[in-house]
């Protein structure tokens, strides 16, 4: 089989597990919070699955909320930045598999540009802020060829601190609700 053709079978691939793994995590979503249970391992594999979803919202950022209150807030933001980052190759691989499906949302038009220009410095800025839109610009790095490990530790950095902010809040209110 010739190179052009394994690239293509493989991005086919790409696009058929984004497509079911981002259906199988929509439909256990309300299960998924259950797994926090488990310390930072759950943590690790609620914020990965709260992650894989493409354009599909998952309760992950809540999790980590409510952690920060019951373990320590650092841990929490490690392991939730861990996953999530790992969580992320969904929309990464949905963009390496071809941008087709999303090439025309006027959002995706102006994210591109974005990653394009700042690259890593992009991917960590997004991936730091909480918005639902960071998925597109997971695709459109995929789509780019930004290189695997640049995109992951870029996803790591920016993931961790807005978790950390999110651990930090949790483990903050629970101080001010619960004084003493």
């Amino acid at each position: 089989m010739s190179k052009e053709r394994r690239l293509t079978l493989l991005r086919w691939l790409s696009l058929f597990a984004v497509i079911g793994l981002s259906a199988f995590i929509f439909c256990i979503r309300d299960k998924a919070e259950q797994l926090a249970a488990y310390g930072y391992p759950g943590i690790f594999l609620v914020a990965m699955l709260a992650n894989a979803t493409v354009l599909l919202p998952a309760p992950g950022l809540a999790v980590v909320f409510t952690m920060g209150g019951v373990f320590h807030p650092l841990g929490v933001a490690l392991a939730a930045g861990a996953g999530g980052a790992l969580g992320e190759l969904s929309g990464y691989m949905a963009g390496f598999s071809g941008q087709a499906v999303v090439e025309r949302i006027d959002l995706y038009e102006r994210i591109t540009p974005w990653v394009r220009k700042y690259g890593v410095f992009a991917i960590v800025f997004l991936s730091a802020i909480p918005n639902p839109f960071f998925d597109l610009a997971g695709i459109a790095a995929g789509a780019m060829n930004m290189p695997l490990p640049s995109f992951l530790l870029a996803c790591w950095i920016g993931q961790t601190a807005k978790m950390l902010a999110f651990a930090y809040a949790g483990a903050s209110s629970l101080r001010w609700l619960a004084p003493g």
